[in-house]
């Protein structure tokens, strides 16, 4: 029993490295290129046009990674966007998991990706058309503090690395609350910081070499019968190791990005590169988490027999149904990325209805609802219960389809069509 569960945790620890990690490294370096590239000229056109900054919001979001729409809440808070570009950036977006998505399961990314927007754009109006953002607003407004109290607390604030802001300004209530109280960046006096910002290279470099890897795997190769014997293996498991260890380092758990983090990737390279390090080992951490936590449940369920375990696996998620799905929207409430990352997992391995990975996709805010639950809890929970009901509706609409059609044949369809398009 303890042989066939150590040989599960290094084959977990191998898959998640070499089969997906090391994609996910590949695909988050390219976004984060350019969105330095970028450096938020695209967040700073939201604010011209109020008519269609739901639409805005929405391609904001669905950019992958939470960067985007991570910038949107302080804009809303500082009244230059809607609360319906807000709900319509935390609909569209699928954050780190949109990674592990476009790395394992592009197709599928991209007709989620059309769905989130599609229902994003709808909501963010439906909810500019009401007064929920105005009440909000309004609400935040008269809690807000006053210039000179702002400037004493500024004074006495504990300062970590000074970065030029976007959306707002150095000594303000947003730079207090995100860059102050709700700061997630690593002290510069530790060890951890030294390690994580010194040896981004050598963390890039086994990146690289799981990448060729895993390229060859796909093509087939045996890459545990090449020169160096079960190097796939020794690979794979030394990437998860250290990914795990870069991880904690980054003082990373649930979440993998801040306010002030995104910041610093937009105006430096070289932080870019630092911090896709760190979300890359979480990503894969958690991807890690989600595999061996399957293999784990099957090994239990069969009482030690991973056969039967499966077995009745199989049986017991092709019965969830409608619970998959609203389990789909409800993890998706939960803030932060790793959860979803696991979900997505799971989904990947076949374990989870195309309905579920719907619900989850809309409902999940990832790590970008954390900024506004640092500037102001009530709005902050308001966009995520908003965004729960279009997930369990659509989620739900969606798993009506696969009962009744040919779900894998619309994907396939939808897919040649896009194909044409481009």
């Amino acid at each position: 029993m303890l042989v066939k569960i150590l040989e599960l945790v290094l084959a977990s620890a191998a898959g998640a490295f070499v089969d997906i990690g090391v994609f996910v490294g590949a695909v988050l370096l390219l976004f984060g290129y350019l969105n330095y590239r970028m450096s938020g000229r695209f967040v700073a056109s939201i604010t011209k046009s109020k008519r269609w900054q739901p639409v805005f919001g929405a391609l904001l979001g669905v950019t992958p990674g939470c960067g985007g729409t991570i910038f949107l809440m302080p804009l809303f808070i500082r009244g230059s966007v809607s609360f319906g570009a807000v709900v319509a950036a935390l609909i569209a977006t699928t954050g780190d998991s949109s990674f592990v998505m476009i790395a394992g399961i592009p197709r599928h990314y991209i007709i989620v990706s059309v769905i989130a927007v599609l229902v994003g754009m709808i909501t963010g109006y439906v909810i500019d058309g009401t007064k929920i953002g105005v009440n909000l607003r309004e609400a935040y407004a008269r809690r807000k503090r006053s210039k000179s109290e702002l400037k004493k607390r500024h004074s006495r604030a504990h300062h970590t690395v000074r970065v030029p802001h976007i959306g707002h300004a150095e000594g303000d209530e947003i730079d207090l609350a995100l860059h102050h109280v709700a700061r997630g960046h690593q002290a510069t006096d530790t060890l951890a910081y030294r390690i994580t910002h010194h040896g981004y290279p050598w963390y890039w470099l086994l990146l690289s070499i799981g990448l060729v890897l895993g390229l060859l795997g796909l093509f087939q190769v045996d890459i545990d019968a090449l020169a160096v014997p079960n190097l796939g293996l020794i690979i794979g498991v030394s990437g998860t190791v250290l990914s795990i260890v870069w991880m904690l380092l980054s003082r990373k758990l649930l979440t993998s990005d801040t306010h002030e983090e995104t910041e610093q990737k937009v105006t430096s390279l070289r932080e870019t590169l630092i911090h896709n390090a760190q979300e890359t080992a979480f990503v894969i951490t958690w991807v890690f988490v989600g595999l061996l936590v399957y293999e784990l449940a099957v090994l239990g369920l069969g009482r030690g027999d991973y056969a039967q375990g499966e077995l009745l696996m199989e049986s017991m998620l092709r019965t969830a149904g409608i619970a998959a799905v609203l389990s789909g929207a409800l993890v998706g409430m939960i803030p932060g990325c790793g959860p979803q990352i696991i979900f997505v997992t799971l989904f990947m391995q076949g374990h989870l209805p195309f309905a579920a990975l719907v619900a989850n996709a809309i409902s999940q805010d990832g790590d970008a609802i954390l900024p506004l639950i640092a500037l102001d809890r009530r709005s902050a929970w308001h966009a995520v219960a908003i965004t729960t009901v279009p997930a369990a509706i659509i989620g739900l609409a969606a798993y009506w389809l696969e009962l009744n059609t040919d779900i894998f044949a619309a994907l396939a369809i939808a897919w040649n069509w896009l194909v044409t398009l481009v």
